[in-house]
């Protein structure tokens, strides 16, 4: 019998949910046999939008959940008030081992609080970061922290470059992956007091490939494969990274439709540049990671359509099939 992904579907989550929600993960079991979800919310509700779809319902069932944290609450009232609420619910299917991992577009924080609290960290992992795969010039690197830690300190650094190593190396295939520090400049003696506290350490950390800094500018480039940094700056860069992408889109194919000579001309290139585009498209490579927790929680976009909800879910395949959580324990609660 085929080994199988089991997913819980946070399917009141986000702004689109959750009608997009259902929409990516029926798309999920569509494409995949090897992968089970579990659609967390109102029931009535989420059986009325199924009944829309055409799938194999042996890969699908609706867990009920009668609560939704919106995206205004605060996280701790929320996770310790909403018991019955579709976040809490499918953390709990993945505390207890009834799903694999959860995928939510919903309330970060709550996501971040409830990773911790109802899930629980890894022993040894001080603090779990949250990981986003970007595209570059020579195909992804991992970008962490993006969200969860905006005030780290030197060692949780380190640990993030450990976990994102284990990461790219075992999910991802990159052998001995590269890892850089994000800086104002090449030179060591550049950076804030986090940075240049950090800096020596990675140096010395003998579990990864260290090359030094690596400024903002290099990073579509691909100039390291693990890109480490603490949550504040790590945001930004995803969501500059994200608004220049979608920018540069628009103005692409605007410049196409201009005139006439560039209507042909975009003809021309149109299949190469639908391949370009699509690679260097963030929704492609699924949501955020959050690595460190005994199981794995993925965070996607608020605003989330059903094809990143797909992507996000078949993500968990591979991060269960390579068993990473399993390296990352025995490294740091070996």
């Amino acid at each position: 019998m085929a080994e199988f992904t089991t997913v819980a579907v946070d399917a009141m989550g986000g702004d689109n949910a959750p009608a997009e929600i259902v929409k990516g993960a029926v798309e999920a079991v569509s494409l995949r046999k090897d992968i089970k979800v579990l659609l967390v919310g109102q029931e009535e509700v989420l059986q009325a939008l199924l009944k829309e779809y055409t799938y194999p319902t042996d890969q699908l069932r609706v867990v009920p959940a009668s609560e939704i944290i919106e995206t205004s609450e605060s996280p701790v009232h929320a996770i310790r008030k909403k018991k019955d609420s579709s976040l809490v619910v499918a953390m709990n299917l993945v505390k207890s081992g009834q799903a694999d991992a959860l995928v939510s577009a919903g309330n970060t924080g709550a996501i971040l609080v409830g990773g911790q609290v109802v899930v629980g960290r890894i022993k040894g992992i001080e603090r779990p970061p949250l990981a986003v795969l970007l595209p570059t010039e020579k195909g992804i690197s991992l970008l962490l922290d993006c969200g969860a830690n905006v005030d780290a300190r030197a060692s949780h650094l380190v640990q993030f470059a450990q976990l994102g190593s284990i990461y790219m190396e075992n999910a991802l295939g990159r052998k001995n992956p590269s890892v850089g520090i994000v800086n104002i400049g090449a030179e060591e003696e550049k950076g804030n007091a986090l940075v240049k506290e950090a800096f020596p350490l990675l140096q010395e950390c003998k579990e990864i490939s260290f090359i030094g800094s690596v400024e903002a500018r290099e990073i579509p480039a691909g100039v390291a494969d693990v890109i480490v940094c603490e949550a504040f700056v790590g945001n930004v860069i995803l969501k500059l990274y994200e608004g220049v992408g979608m920018t540069l889109i628009g103005m692409i194919k605007d410049g196409i439709k201009s005139s006439l000579r560039s209507k042909i001309g975009g003809l021309l290139v149109k299949p190469a540049l639908k391949k370009t585009l699509k690679n260097f498209d963030t929704s492609e490579h699924g949501g955020a990671t959050l690595l460190g927790l005994k199981g794995l929680l993925v965070k996607t976009h608020g605003s989330s359509k059903a094809k990143e909800i797909c992507n996000s879910i078949i993500q968990c395949i591979t991060f269960k099939e390579e068993g990473v959580n399993q390296k990352i324990k025995s490294i740091f609660d070996g």
